[in-house]
């Protein structure tokens, strides 16, 4: 399955790759881990209708570089979208993300400076206590993961991709989804960024959640067993206005799961700030 990113912005720690699609209001899309900007590849063309879409792959995802001695925290993820915002000349674009898009997203409007029109975070890490799971592991053993024979490897990139979606992938697309992350160079590339993601960079913007003023959207797939349903009310609970819409059935990857009623939300109009936090469910 075909998805290029043609452009490319130099970093301290590699090139990131990016492209844009349509015109009119500028809208940024963020991935998550293990993924790429290649979920948006239905989403991107049919919001860039009546948007100017931006999406890119995280540094180390991707198209983008893969290198021994990448700093790939969230702490320096929310620095490189704040210098692609300054690159793309954008000042107050609408803002999605998913996943740690969402921690990437909120770490570089509250403690980068980087200003949004408006914010909708799905099935999103935000903070409280995420780091469990395999992403756990990794970091209590990372030395055991590395060392992994690659079809081992292979199998369990595979099975974390299968756990994220309730419905299953169309053909090609879990093929698509795993090209990054095979090989020597993929392996490494794919504990490097899963070894440095870390809980005690969302902790320190948690007591900032509630001076955001922006319309603020959350969504969230009722089956998702990445970040359970749980998470979203806590994300709730902690910025006052936000609107939360749930998506029955779904898991963790909306844009595989639930792509229309996705895109449905996102086409709507984002919500007004209000002050009842009373949810759709």
């Amino acid at each position: 399955m075909t998805w290029s990113l043609d452009n490319e912005f130099e970093t301290p720690g590699g090139t990131i790759r990016w492209t844009a699609l349509g015109s009119g209001e500028p809208l940024v899309l963020v991935h998550g881990t293990p993924y790429s900007s290649f979920l948006w590849r239905d989403l991107a063309p049919a919001l860039a209708q009546t948007r100017r879409v931006y999406v890119f792959d995280l540094l180390g995802f991707g198209q983008s570089e893969q290198r021994e001695g990448q700093d790939l925290s969230l702490a320096a993820h929310a620095r490189n979208l704040a210098q692609l915002l300054d690159h793309w000349e954008l000042s107050h674009p609408s803002v999605v993300a998913h996943d740690i898009g969402g921690a990437v997203t909120l770490r570089s409007t509250l403690l980068e400076g980087a200003n949004f029109q408006d914010l909708t975070l799905f099935d999103a890490v935000s903070g409280g206590e995420w780091e469990r799971g395999l992403f756990q592991l990794i970091l209590e053993h990372p030395e055991v993961f590395h060392q992994l024979p690659g079809y081992a490897h292979q199998e369990l990139v595979t099975s974390h991709m299968r756990h994220a979606t309730n419905l299953g992938y169309r053909p090609a697309v879990l093929d698509a989804l795993l090209t990054p992350w095979r090989g020597e160079t993929g392996q490494a590339a794919f504990y490097r960024q899963y070894s440095q993601i870390k809980q005690e960079h969302t902790a320190e913007y948690e007591q900032l959640l509630g001076e955001i003023t922006i319309p603020t959207r959350l969504i969230w797939g009722t089956e998702d067993h990445i970040l359970p349903p749980h998470y979203a009310r806590w994300l709730h609970d902690r910025i006052p206005h936000a609107e939360l819409h749930w998506i029955e059935g779904a898991g963790h990857l909306l844009q595989e799961d639930a792509p229309a009623q996705l895109l449905a939300h996102l086409t709507s109009d984002p919500p007004a700030p209000r002050e009842d936090r009373s949810a759709d469910k």
